[in-house]
């Protein structure tokens, strides 16, 4: 399958506020969220970035949407450099790529009704007015709100989250988009709505041949939806492969942690039982070599001196690792 989105060595730094010392030393720090990201996006598929928060995974998410700049490297849709996007051709891309938000209650002004809220894409998209109400019963439809006068003319706070995850998701879909991004789409509802909602997702990227990124924690979510999944850890990524083999048989050790500490159904226990120690540390100071080295139980001299790369291993992982783990 072609590559919709492609991404090369893509760099972000985040400048935190300097010391008065800092300044004397002349010294500048940045947060690293982001240190070498290489992956490509095929056209509809549906693929998943995981891991702790403040491993990087809604920067890289920002940026797939231009929602903010690379500090370096770049990023391509359908062949053409984000980077170099403006005018007409940056509103293009902005009518393909759509986001939806984590929590569906901030998503939305609450001054704007209903139907308003989903209309304002199709405004700042310049789609003639005339097509407005069509474009809108039909993204509705999809999410399956079809009794549009009951919704139309409410204000957010009129709807539960699950109805307003919904709407939400039918302003990501009115423009029609081809490329979907989700970060942790169902984290704030009640356990009771989140299968509705995942079931819907999955739905619509099907019917649509969305190519969809999710990005998530819940390696549960995106085994139900994903076909692929890239595992990050302080801004690289160190696991990449067929969502049902991570699971199942992960190779990283960071990765065996993950999968450990949610219980996954039919997911070998036995073998990733290892503990790793601390927490994530401060992403402006990462340890040389493998940043994941402090942690890791498994680490030795080279983990130190040298970054692994990712590389090709069993069962169609990429693992960016000094051992080999069966």
């Amino acid at each position: 399958m072609a590559a919709l989105v492609e991404l090369r060595g893509v760099v972000k730094h985040f400048p935190v506020a300097r010391s008065l010392g800092e300044i004397v030393r002349g010294k500048r720090p940045a947060v690293r969220a982001l240190d070498g990201v290489s992956f490509d996006v095929g056209s509809g598929d549906a693929v998943a970035i995981v891991g702790e928060s403040g491993c990087g995974k809604t920067t890289l998410g920002r940026l797939m949407l231009k929602l903010a700049e690379p500090t370096g490297g770049s990023i391509a849709f359908d062949g053409v450099a984000l980077g170099g996007l403006s005018g007409d051709g940056l509103r293009d891309f902005r009518r393909q790529a759509q986001l939806v938000f984590q929590n569906p209650f901030d998503a939305l002004n609450p001054r704007f009704t209903i139907y308003r809220a989903v209309a304002e894409p199709l405004v700042n998209a310049r789609i003639d007015k005339a097509e407005h109400k069509d474009r809108i019963e039909k993204a509705f439809r999809r999410v399956h709100l079809a009794d549009f006068d009951r919704y139309f003319d409410k204000y957010p706070h009129q709807l539960s989250g699950g109805q307003l995850q919904r709407v939400v998701l039918a302003r990501a879909l009115v423009l029609a988009p081809r490329f979907l991004v989700a970060d942790e789409p169902v984290s704030m509802l009640d356990v009771s709505v989140r299968a509705g909602i995942l079931t819907l997702m999955r739905e619509i990227r099907e019917a649509m041949g969305l190519t969809a990124v999710y990005i998530s924690h819940d390696l549960a979510l995106v085994r139900y939806l994903c076909d692929r999944t890239l595992v990050m850890y302080l801004g690289r990524i160190v696991e990449d492969g067929p969502t049902e083999a991570i699971v199942r048989r992960p190779r990283h050790p960071y990765t065996r942690a993950l999968v450990a500490a949610v219980p996954v159904p039919d997911a070998d226990q036995s073998r990733i039982a290892l503990p790793i120690k601390g927490n994530i540390p401060d992403s402006s100071e990462p340890p040389s070599g493998c940043h994941f080295r402090d942690r890791c139980p498994l680490a030795f001299a080279r983990c130190a001196e040298e970054a692994p790369a990712l590389r090709e291993a069993a069962g169609g992982h990429r693992v960016a690792c000094h051992l080999e783990l069966a």
